[in-house]
């Protein structure tokens, strides 16, 4: 069962999100810039207040610096968002690492390096000189992420891709790609779905793996 204070924080999250998302829709700057900053820390105090492990909480924190280095247009703050997001990314590397592993298609690896592959090529004409291999870099990372993901199941698996599809809607706006109408929003909104179910994918495992324990612990202080 969540914690009470669990559920407070999860839906001050969605209540937030809700906030961005229309503001981006409305065209609000203001909206959006009040909201977005206070999404990953709501997302990683829920996670933290239901047991999830401290690699889970700073990447979401990480997330969260990554978040605010990006609302800057200046290019050394797109750097250093990027560095955020990579860090975030070795945190959820690590941490799927240590989850036991799960059946997986023998095609996914193929696939996810198709999709890598397919990414750079197409995006490196378009991307300033000084960003390619940073770009490079960060896809590779990120790729491997969202493969890793899918080890814990489909919810994280949805998370890692949506994940990927919101920082490709990034690069093709770096690499200067034409553009959805209202961009802001499906970049967000891929991002914020893809933060929530990688929690829920690493979260729910770990319950389900601590309800036995639990159970037998409460059958023992009610045994005579």
């Amino acid at each position: 069962m969540t914690p009470r204070p669990a559920r407070a924080l999860l839906v001050a999250f969605v209540l937030v999100a809700a906030v961005d998302l229309l503001s981006l829709l409305a065209g609000s700057d203001l909206g959006h810039r009040i909201a977005k900053p206070l999404l990953m820390p709501l997302l990683a105090a829920c996670a933290g207040v239901r047991g999830g492990p401290r690699l889970l909480v700073a990447a979401l924190l990480l997330g969260w610096c990554g978040d605010l280095a990006l609302m800057s247009d200046a290019d050394p703050a797109f750097l250093v968002g990027m560095a955020c997001f990579a860090a975030g990314h070795v945190c959820y590397l690590v941490l799927f690492r240590r989850t036991p592993r799960g059946g997986r298609a023998a095609w996914l690896p193929g696939a996810y390096a198709a999709v890598l592959v397919a990414l750079v090529v197409l995006l490196w004409p378009g991307l300033p000189a000084g960003l390619r291999v940073p770009v490079a870099g960060y896809s590779l990372l990120l790729t491997a992420m969202a493969y890793g993901a899918t080890r814990l199941g489909p919810v994280a698996a949805l998370g890692g891709a949506l994940f990927m599809l919101s920082d490709t809607l990034i690069a093709t706006g770096v690499a200067d790609w034409p553009q959805l109408p209202k961009a802001a929003f499906w970049i967000m909104i891929t991002y914020v779905v893809a933060q929530f179910l990688l929690v829920q994918g690493v979260l729910g495992p770990l319950a389900a793996r601590r309800a036995p324990a639990a159970a037998y612990g409460e059958m023992r202080s009610t045994t005579p």
